[in-house]
């Protein structure tokens, strides 16, 4: 018998999807996150992962993003082969039609990231379409949408490589993972393919991420084939490399380990990795023909109430008036909490920027003495004055970081994760300061913010600049301005001290 399924419900079930997870965390990321943060060790470590936990409660409380990155989208569809579509347009089409609807919806508007002419003009096609889409035809008379939202700085950390067939997956693995960084905003998960040909290993590492979180389940059975031996070994490993949530040093650094494999040339053994971030985002739905597909809200009670208190050991900086003497003090892992006016700016702004300066051209904004936050928030719903305005990955900002630095008497920047040694050494030459926000917690930062202004270059959307009011905005000292990255020393540490209790 064949079933029939309408072009509005196709859509209309993708549009709700992508609306649902975009602030509701997967139920068992959360369950996944709190046991971390209860057997958490690192303090800096647990900070992080508590403000990821309060974010995602008050995500899930205000239906608003997880993270100003609301993602480039992908689509796994199995379609059965009973199946008929009842369209007026290409299914490609009907799809990005729901990714469409999903990020124009009024109530919740998400942020649109993607850029048509990827190597010329880097034009924003404003409504966040298309989407990476994948089919397959399987048995059945039914069809199964998975869906995804994935943040451009996890993705941006796969890793791929064809490795000699007696080279050891284990090995590759551990020497990838460190040169990762911090960008993909650990904690999270690894999605590993192994096998076929290279495009179809980065497609199995992928839809591996689809799947739950259920190492500590498969550690309880045991392992049935090598694909689950190879999870349990680099879910350990992994771990023991110290590197921590937000890279900052810890116990936990993967919350599971996904792998999937398939048959491969004699020759090969192609091998991907691809990160899943804090911000995970995915769900799935069935249309039998009855109509759409339309997900089921959670309970809040799944969420645990988890408080953060900065404490009393934490420097209050006044924007306004801090100096660049005065940030020569602040020491690497010292929590700050920022108040006062700031400067956003992150990829096209600071190209635009170097560019005018090397033109000799008079940029729009005074940044002397100045705080620039790396950050793309989403557009503001009802009574907020920005949306969700998480940090974006730091170390796209490095080449640019000397010019910023000697030309404009900049004095802090403020992003996500580490900073590679080129902006370490131009942090340390001119006395300047390196701030980290964490990562997936991007509604709890926006409500710091209790202003915000385009001042310029506002053709560029998201990626304008912007001046941000804030209040008690919660940041760590990354990197001081002697040149210490807590983003080395920290791992070091953790890495060191796991080494020596598992010898006791």
């Amino acid at each position: 018998m064949t079933t029939v399924i309408r072009q509005d419900d196709l859509i209309e079930s993708v549009a709700d999807a992508l609306q649902f997870i975009s602030y509701y965390h997967p139920k068992d990321f959360i369950q996944g996150v709190y046991e971390a943060y209860q057997r958490e060790e690192s303090q800096a470590a647990k900070d992080a992962m508590a403000q990821i936990l309060i974010n995602s409660r008050m995500c899930a409380q205000g239906h608003r993003p997880l993270c100003q990155d609301t993602g480039i989208v992908t689509v796994f569809v199995n379609i059965g082969m009973n199946v008929k579509f009842e369209c007026d347009q290409p299914l490609d089409d009907v799809i990005n039609e729901g990714v469409r609807q999903a990020y124009t919806h009024p109530d919740n508007v998400l942020r649109a990231s993607i850029l048509a002419d990827p190597d010329g003009k880097r034009q924003n096609t404003g409504d966040n379409t298309p989407a990476i889409i994948h089919y397959k035809m399987v048995p059945g008379d039914t069809v199964e949408v998975h869906v995804a939202a994935k943040g451009g700085g996890s993705e941006a950390k796969s890793k791929f490589a064809m490795l000699n067939p007696s080279d050891s997956v284990v090995d590759w693995v551990l020497k990838m993972v460190p040169q990762m960084g911090a960008g993909w905003c650990p904690p999270g998960m690894l999605g590993i393919g192994i096998g076929g040909t290279a495009e179809k290993a980065m497609e199995m590492a992928k839809e591996s991420l689809l799947d739950p979180i259920d190492i500590q389940d498969l550690k309880e059975r045991g392992a049935s084939n090598r694909a689950e031996e190879l999870r349990l070994e680099l879910f350990d490993k992994v771990n023991d490399l110290g590197i921590g949530a937000q890279g900052l040093g810890g116990l936990t650094t993967v919350l599971d380990v996904k792998v999937k494999d398939y048959p491969t040339h004699a020759a090969n053994k192609p091998v991907a990795i691809i990160p899943n971030c804090a911000a995970t985002r995915h769900a799935h739905f069935v249309l039998d023909g009855s109509g759409p597909a339309l997900q089921t809200p959670p309970s809040l009670d799944d969420w645990p109430e988890i408080t953060w208190e900065v404490g009393d050991n934490v420097r209050r900086v006044n924007l306004d008036t801090v100096t660049p003497d005065d940030v020569k003090d602040w020491q690497p892992g010292e929590t700050v909490l920022l108040s006062g006016k700031m400067l956003t700016g992150r990829d096209a702004a600071h190209k635009k920027m170097v560019d005018m300066i090397e033109k000799g051209e008079e940029l729009p904004v005074d940044l002397k003495g100045r705080f620039i936050y790396y950050v793309g928030p989403v557009d503001p719903v009802r009574e907020e004055v920005v949306g969700p305005a998480g940090p974006t990955t730091a170390t796209r900002m490095d080449k640019f970081t000397h010019t910023m630095l000697e030309k404009t008497g900049l004095t802090g920047m403020i992003g996500k994760a580490e900073r590679g040694q080129v902006a370490i050494d131009a942090i340390r030459e001119f006395g300047a300061v390196y701030l980290m926000a964490v990562g997936g917690s991007a509604y709890l930062v926006s409500k710091a913010i209790k202003k915000a202004e385009v001042v310029a270059f506002p053709e560029l959307g998201m990626e304008a600049i912007y001046e941000f009011e804030v209040e008690d905005m919660p940041v760590t000292v990354a990197v001081d301005s002697r040149g210490s990255s807590v983003h080395q020393t920290g791992p070091a540490e953790w890495q060191e001290k796991i080494i020596a209790a598992k010898a006791v």
